[in-house]
């Protein structure tokens, strides 16, 4: 379970991470619409919203889009971002509080933001906002071996110097190495077997755009400022010194997709007292309603998803 302490990190400083941050592989979203899995024009509930990179792919195939995310300066800047792309509505606050005006959401969506809703009830809070069979749609992005593999081996140097009590000679896995899938949710009643794809695409990084990047992840974020400072210097000047400036870096990310079992007997849930506080962009829907590289799909289980339970 990671330290949802960690999770506040990521608005500090919301113009970097929307710059910083790489997105997601044009497949996988084209995958998504294919699948069958939303329908045309369907009402999408997403979960951490960031600044609105997937947001805007949604909205980009004509789904309405409402989202919870609980960072005010992310949620204030994907609505400045996505003004006038389609009906999309944010409210601040976590989604473990939130409490929604309706349950018949087509599908709950999470971009490299599920894993920071607390387990406990993050299962049940997707199911009780989904129609019977809609489908959760989780994307994860996971760092693998590849691209520039010598400099990520010689950046264990800097590690190993700057960041404390961290394990000496650790490596990247391999793409085919990475666990696919989430264990508790396939344990979970709530949802039924998920079908799985995932994407390995690499894209290059100068010198300053790949500290900047590192400034964005939580856990170098969490670092105490000075050892956060002399890593990031010891790397920079690695990849000057060794790479020209300038280093590819190796991305694997999943999609993910289960319906929402039709008998598992899902109760409303209305989380806690607090209502998160709600910031608008474009259209009110309605209730019913740096370069990005070309990624490789590899199927764990056919798309689209088949049966609906």
């Amino acid at each position: 379970m990671p330290d949802l302490a960690r999770r506040t990190t990521f608005g500090q400083d919301a113009e970097r991470y929307d710059r910083a941050r790489p997105g997601y592989p044009s497949d996988l979203f084209r995958d998504l619409a294919g699948a069958g899995a939303i329908p045309p024009g369907g009402q999408v509930l997403e979960v951490g919203c960031g600044t609105g990179q997937a947001t805007r792919e949604l909205l980009r195939r004509g789904y309405r889009v409402d989202a919870v995310e609980l960072s005010p300066t992310l949620a204030d800047l994907a609505r400045r971002r996505l003004e006038g792309a389609g009906p999309f509505r944010v409210w601040v606050g976590a989604f473990e509080e939130w409490v929604p005006a309706a349950r018949d959401y087509d599908a709950v969506v999470a971009a490299a933001a599920f894993h920071w809703v607390d387990p406990r009830v993050r299962y049940e809070r997707a199911a009780a906002v989904l129609r019977p069979g809609g489908v959760l749609a989780l994307l994860d992005t996971h760092h693998v071996a590849g691209g520039d593999r010598t400099f990520f081996e010689r950046s264990q140097t800097c590690y190993e110097a700057h960041w404390p009590g961290i394990e000496p000679g650790f490596r990247l896995p391999e793409a085919a190495d990475v666990p696919r899938g989430w264990p508790d949710l396939e344990s979970s009643e709530r949802f039924l077997a998920p079908v799985v794809r995932t994407y390995r695409w690499e894209r290059p990084y100068r010198t300053a755009e790949y500290l900047e990047l590192l400034r964005t992840y939580s856990d170098h974020a969490s670092l105490p400022e000075d050892a956060r400072e002399r890593l990031l210097t010891c790397l920079g000047r690695t990849i000057d010194a060794e790479f020209g400036g300038t280093v590819r870096k190796a991305h694997l990310t999943e999609l993910l997709l289960a319906r929402r079992n039709r008998s598992d007997g899902s109760a409303p849930d209305d989380g806690g007292s607090a209502r998160g506080r709600r910031v608008t962009s474009g259209t009110t829907p309605t209730r019913r309603p740096g370069p990005r590289s070309r990624a490789r799909g590899t199927r764990s289980a056919a798309l689209p998803l088949g049966a609906t339970g």
